[in-house]
């Protein structure tokens, strides 16, 4: 099993949704406000008046399987929405009951 952290601009949920629907990825948490700039470039989203955008997280622990799809389809997610900044993250889980 592996958790993967997804961080995106609100302005994408539908579009995360659907991946997430179409790779039958059903259960995980979401944070609707998550604040964050990018590591090298994109604009900061901090929902303030100079930098109004937010971003949404979401935390899936997933099979191994659905690990490459997932990632794939988050990657050709950001490639064409390139300035809004969503990352992805993988991480092992040890233990889940």
């Amino acid at each position: 099993m592996k958790a993967v952290f997804l961080s995106y601009n609100q302005a994408l949920t539908d579009r995360v949704r659907e991946i997430l629907d179409t790779l039958e990825i059903r259960g995980f948490t979401k944070w609707e406000l998550t604040q964050g700039r990018g590591s090298f470039d994109g604009e900061p989203h901090y929902g303030t008046h100079a930098w109004p955008s937010m971003n949404s997280s979401i935390l899936a622990i997933v099979e191994d399987e659905r690990v490459a799809p997932l990632m794939e389809a988050f990657r050709e997610m950001d490639t064409a929405t390139r300035m809004q900044g969503s990352r992805a993250f993988v991480w092992n889980v040890e233990q889940t009951f």
